[in-house]
């Protein structure tokens, strides 16, 4: 079976967080596959390729994918609020100073807005030679997919609302450098939005890899272990009580893996505990720089023949990434688990900060900072060999706990707030380094 095997407490723990109307139901296969010929049709999305052209290059890629947006906001009652973040750039893949633009759909949250959830992929696209602005580049997978999957996330949750903030981002220049990514995330600093989590979705619509070999039961989130913003000080804290395996980033993955097991129609989850992949990068980077919890969703098994490559035969054997090596009812599935996540995020409290005292003593303090819409907060423990969130050990509208008896040298443990309706997100580790959010530069 392909689903994860998970303790009893585990599946407590996802069904704790409730469905929202299922608004996962109401994603569409065909729109993605009409979404994704578009982007194809635009020849090539390079950074560097046309930004006038009123059907060729980036600039009609991204006029394109802000008119889409304008028209999910148009349905639902001009509910998105769309701006454009722009910067220029220039750099080893960007040879000459050019114009980098972002197109970003903000649907505010009702009670808390500045509590922000954000799902991206990115629009531009390459071929074999990174700086090749001039021949077709499809990126139908690489990053058509994310793209799309962005655009069909607006469409099905705009007509729902949160306590708190989704943004929709389709960025630009992650091929050069990463650079769609860091304009956001320089963006929602100077916003002061608090980001519970940043889902960024780059080749998410293939299931077969360069090998032959088939995966279509899995999809892979990456999460950082130790934190991007940590540090000396807190790297010494976490070597010595705890923390390398609990930065905010990996809580996100382990909750979206308990949540992926709880939906019988979508798929399993498999955490690769890393930043990214071996020797390569995603635009969830430059948030983690900034101490933003963020992961990467990206698919079961690549096919490396169909990413950076030109579009061509060798021996028989196609290159490229061209529409047809997509799996579109694998996409759908992806597309299905954001949703959901984005759906239960946006509804649900923001992570406590909470920290744990046990040293010489046979009991266990547990503390942590009471968090806007909270009506409860759970506690939750592991030993610390375990991967996975094993024990709710209390439940409680305070603010501290004491458990008698149980020494904390032997336990990670971890506080959840839940709000009036039950839902939930990811446990927040009692550990150096722990806390959702942007460490202060001296911790």
């Amino acid at each position: 079976m392909h689903r994860l095997v998970l303790t009893a407490a585990l599946l407590a723990a996802a069904a704790a967080t409730p469905a929202l109307a299922a608004p996962e139901d109401a994603i569409s296969e065909a729109r993605l596959r009409t979404d994704i010929a578009h982007l194809v049709a635009f020849g090539t999305r390079h950074t560097l390729s046309s930004q006038t052209d009123p059907k060729r290059g980036i600039g009609a890629a991204r006029n394109w994918a802000e008119a889409e947006l304008r028209k999910t906001s148009d349905a639902c009652g001009k509910c998105l609020n769309i701006v454009v973040p722009e910067t220029m750039v220039q750099g080893e893949r960007v040879p000459t100073s050019t114009r980098l633009v972002d197109v970003v759909a903000i649907q505010r949250g009702s009670q808390r807005p500045n509590e922000v959830v954000i799902v991206q992929g990115h629009i531009d696209s390459r071929n074999s030679d990174p700086l090749d602005a001039v021949g077709d580049a499809p990126g139908a997978n690489d990053d058509g997919s994310g793209t799309a999957l962005v655009l069909e996330a607006a469409r099905v949750l705009s007509g729902h609302k949160f306590p708190t903030t989704i943004v929709y981002a389709v960025l630009s220049g992650e091929e050069q450098g990463l650079y769609g990514g860091k304009l956001l995330a320089d963006y929602a600093a100077q916003q002061g939005w608090t980001v519970k989590a940043v889902f960024n979705n780059d080749i998410v619509g293939n299931s077969r890899g360069s090998d032959g070999l088939v995966e279509d039961a899995h999809v892979r989130v990456f999460s950082e272990g130790p934190r991007a913003d940590a540090s000396a000080a807190l790297r010494a804290a976490q070597r010595r009580d705890g923390g390398e395996n609990d930065s905010p980033s990996r809580n996100l993955s382990r909750w979206l893996a308990t949540l992926a097991a709880q939906d019988a129609k979508g798929l399993a989850v498999r955490q690769v505990w890393r930043a990214d992949r071996m020797g390569r990068g995603g635009d969830h980077l430059p948030f983690e720089d900034k101490g933003f919890p963020a992961v990467r969703f990206t698919v079961g098994v690549e096919n490396y023949e169909a990413q950076h490559q030109n579009v061509r035969s060798e021996a028989g054997r196609p290159f490229g990434d061209t529409i047809d090596r997509m799996d579109f009812a694998y996409l759908t599935k992806v597309v299905r688990l954001n949703v959901r996540g984005l759906a239960a995020l946006a509804a649900a409290p923001l992570p406590p900060v909470a920290t744990a005292k046990a040293a010489v003593q046979t009991f266990t303090d547990i503390d942590w900072q009471a968090v806007p819409g909270a009506a409860a907060y759970e506690v939750w423990r592991r030993r610390t060999d375990v991967p996975g969130w094993e024990e709710k050990v209390a439940d409680t509208a305070q603010t501290h706990v004491r458990l008698d008896g149980v020494r904390g040298d032997d336990w990670i443990f971890g506080v959840r707030a839940r709000a009036t309706d039950g839902a939930s997100g990811p446990i927040a580790s009692a550990v150096p380094g722990g806390a959702f959010g942007p460490l202060p530069a001296d911790k």
